[in-house]
């Protein structure tokens, strides 16, 4: 693991609102919201037979919960084509799957107030679950319409290589 200092001069958290998602070693355009990093251990109870009525727990397997992205929709094709690899519609048999790249490795970005990199998630073998190309359309609503993927994925870790950034100060200008 990598050593990373400490910038002992930060005294609030990052906010979660500049961020951005990269994959194919390119950023994805217009995402907007990106759901949490989340992963749950099942807990394995045991006892052993000598041992008086209460039980014992250890770690069992763990489970990496799906991430969905969202956009507004536009005329980049990014979200769609990803779907496509996982089902085409109207394929012929045998081409319905892309089972050479229809999984990804992507990473999540987090900046902060300054639009630094201040922490980074490389998201492992991720492939597309769920698809939403447009969203209910109403006549009647005023607000973007919004694409979604649904992320399956194998695991994700923080990239210890981002370190904390030394944070931008403003000078006095001289005589004030």
């Amino acid at each position: 693991m990598a050593q990373f200092s400490v910038n002992t001069e930060r005294f609030d958290p990052y906010k979660n609102f500049k961020f951005r998602v990269k994959w194919d070693n390119k950023y994805v355009a217009g995402v907007s919201k990106v759901s949490s990093l989340k992963r749950t251990t099942e807990v394995v109870k045991h006892r052993e037979g000598g041992d008086p009525s209460s039980s014992r727990k250890s770690p069992g397997r763990t489970e990496y919960e799906a991430i969905t992205l969202e956009r507004g929709v536009t005329h980049d094709t990014e979200f769609e084509q990803w779907a496509h690899k996982v089902w085409n519609y109207g394929s012929i048999l045998g081409a319905e799957v892309s089972l050479k790249d229809f999984r990804k490795d992507i990473i999540i970005e987090m900046y902060n107030e300054a639009g630094q990199l201040a922490i980074a998630y490389k998201v492992y073998r991720c492939w597309v679950s769920e698809y939403q190309a447009l969203p209910d359309l109403d006549a009647n609503a005023n607000a973007v319409a919004i694409q979604m993927l649904k992320l399956e994925n194998e695991g994700w870790e923080r990239d210890y290589e981002v370190t904390e950034p030394s944070e931008p100060t403003f000078t006095e200008p001289a005589g004030v």
